[in-house]
């Protein structure tokens, strides 16, 4: 399994940009960065779309994509509350089109199809067994185990704050992309806007090896870039007590599980 990070902040730049994840050139997970940072070719690979929740950075490319795969259909996994956001937000006849219609002398059949999902009920999606799991956020949000073929696990966390630990039961990946946004610092605004900081990972990661008896592969991802090196310092503290390397995801970043 190849993960290629499109985006991997939470604040757009010149150098960085929204969350977006494609695995293997087929599967998308989130769409922050999704068309800007794929060309018009490697969009047609993508065959299926899976989004945590309805924050408009993880699913801003969503309509822009749809306009350029008009060919085909693609869809999108999601939370009945993600896409009513969706349909009701940004393709709703006015600011885009209603992708997921008809349109006469424009769209002659649906670029996109909407597909609910429910937390803890697996799927076969395009190969991969995906399991959507309730996580901890200011909206409905959920992160998804993504299984290859050959056995590969992969838990991505979407925006979350502290309570993973209730899902660690349910999965056993080899990789954790997990959401920590802010320093420890702000610790308290990471828990009101219900996102992770490094003390609270440190909590999670660490309940994560009581419950499963390892730790797995851990890569962060949503950083808050005007505040990545206070992070990073404080990260690279808890990889030292934890004995455990924690990557940082970067635009462009590829890894192999």
């Amino acid at each position: 399994m190849i993960i290629r990070f499109l985006g991997a902040h939470n604040a757009e730049s010149r150098d960085t940009r929204l969350v977006s994840l494609l695995i293997d050139d087929v599967l998308a997970v989130d769409a922050g960065s999704l068309t800007s940072e794929l060309s018009f070719s490697e969009q047609e690979k993508i065959k299926a779309i899976l989004l945590s929740h309805g924050h408009y950075d993880h699913i801003r490319d969503i309509p822009a994509f749809a306009f350029n795969n008009l060919s085909h259909t693609t869809k999108v996994f999601a939370t009945p509350q993600t896409l009513k956001i969706l349909s009701s937000h940004l393709i709703d006849g006015v600011i885009y089109p209603r992708f997921t219609k008809k349109i006469p002398f424009f769209l002659e059949k649906p670029s996109l199809k909407f597909v609910a999902i429910e937390p803890f009920n697996p799927m076969d999606i395009e190969g991969y067994r995906v399991v959507a799991l309730p996580v901890n956020h200011t909206i409905s949000t959920v992160g998804f185990e993504i299984t290859s073929k050959d056995g590969k696990k992969v838990f991505y966390s979407g925006d979350t704050g502290s309570g993973l630990s209730a899902l660690w039961e349910h999965i056993s990946p080899n990789l954790i992309i997990v959401d920590v946004t802010f320093p420890n610092r702000l610790e308290n605004r990471a828990i009101n806007s219900a996102h992770l900081c490094p003390k609270s990972l440190k909590k999670e990661l660490m309940e994560f090896r009581r419950v499963k008896g390892y730790f797995p592969q851990v890569t962060l991802i949503h950083l808050s870039p005007k505040l990545e090196e206070e992070i990073k310092k404080e990260v690279k503290e808890v990889a030292k007590e934890l004995k455990l390397p924690i990557g940082i995801a970067y635009e462009g970043e590829k890894l192999t599980v």
